[in-house]
């Protein structure tokens, strides 16, 4: 939270128990080096990153680690970005024609001037408010009438200088793995029933309550609809730049309509995770998915390498 970075030989709970670690801006092999001693903590074969949200999932480390010309795994700058910038992606889905729910973008200097009344005629009630780059349902709230309006306005402006108002899709939350660049492989759909007092998947219903949703895996969905959940996937996985693996989040309706409600481009990956789990059913490891998604990453790198990025000229 405060910027640090720090080396550890182990995992532990506090990051912040391991060593200072600081950072040679140059293309060498062994960027990452112990503050106190400057010693080299060793080559770099393949950075994994696992930082959910701003700063790990928004495309930052994915542009340092580019600088460093280290291998990484997931997608780059560029869909890492897109990704996680909601109301970008809305706008590159809606072009791709993939189907979305339908949105208002409201900047925070709209805070004031627009009103309960004017969102609602557009989208209905209830409808969401959510940051636009922001991850975990962090900042998430479910309108349904004006006396919700303001306070969620207010809380919602502090992760994010425009939010996404979007409409309310009633339909089963479904989850597609996504994983490879040239071709691109769809896992079985899962999907998340929110149970008990919540009212959708929410930030305490994801992590703070443990009974507070249920996973089925996989999905209970006839097999022309796993089809077209699988096909959507790919296509948003692609429409969206994304590289190497993704968890892909949709609506189904009752009415057999299928909405993408966001790209994941760092998903949970714990043993009891959705991604993970998605691909065992295919009767894939764990250590053989890990292997798998660090094998895109060199051959990604690898075919990287023979771009050229200088030009000589006479100048």
């Amino acid at each position: 939270p405060q910027g640090s970075w720090y080396f550890l030989n182990e995992y532990r709970t506090v990051i912040s128990e391991g060593e200072s670690l600081g950072i040679s801006l140059s293309q060498r092999n062994d960027p990452f080096f112990i503050l106190e001693n400057q010693r080299s903590i060793g080559k770099i074969d393949v950075v994994f990153p696992i930082l959910h949200g701003t700063d790990g999932e928004d495309g930052s480390i994915q542009g340092l680690l580019r600088t460093l010309n280290i291998p990484v795994v997931g997608s780059g700058v560029l869909g890492s970005s897109i990704a996680f910038d909601k109301l970008c992606s809305k706008k590159l889905l809606f072009q791709a024609n993939i189907p979305s729910a339908k949105y208002v973008a409201l900047p925070v200097s709209e805070k004031g001037k627009v009103s309960f009344e004017e969102i609602r005629d557009q989208l209905g009630v209830p409808f969401f408010i959510k940051p636009v780059s922001s991850g975990s349902s962090v900042g998430v709230f479910k309108i349904r009438g004006k006396e919700d309006f303001n306070q969620a306005l207010e809380d919602a402006f502090q992760y994010d200088n425009t939010l996404l108002v979007e409409e309310f899709v009633d339909g089963r939350e479904i989850e597609c793995a996504v994983m490879g660049n040239d071709p691109v492989e769809a896992s079985l759909p899962g999907e998340i029933r929110v149970v008990g007092n919540h009212d959708f998947y929410s930030f305490d219903a994801k992590y703070v309550d443990d009974a507070g949703a249920q996973l089925d895996m996989p999905a209970k969905l006839p097999e022309e609809t796993v089809k077209r959940v699988q096909e959507l996937a790919k296509r948003a996985f692609k429409s969206l730049s994304c590289e190497d693996y993704s968890r892909v989040d949709m609506f189904l309706k009752k009415n057999g309509e299928i909405f993408i409600n966001e790209i994941n481009t760092i998903p949970g990956f714990t043993h009891i995770s959705m991604f993970p789990q998605l691909w065992t059913l295919t009767g894939m490891t764990y250590t053989e998915l890990i292997t798998r998604l660090i094998s895109y990453a060199l051959e990604k790198h690898k075919g990287s390498m023979r771009i050229k990025r200088d030009y000589e000229s006479a100048l």
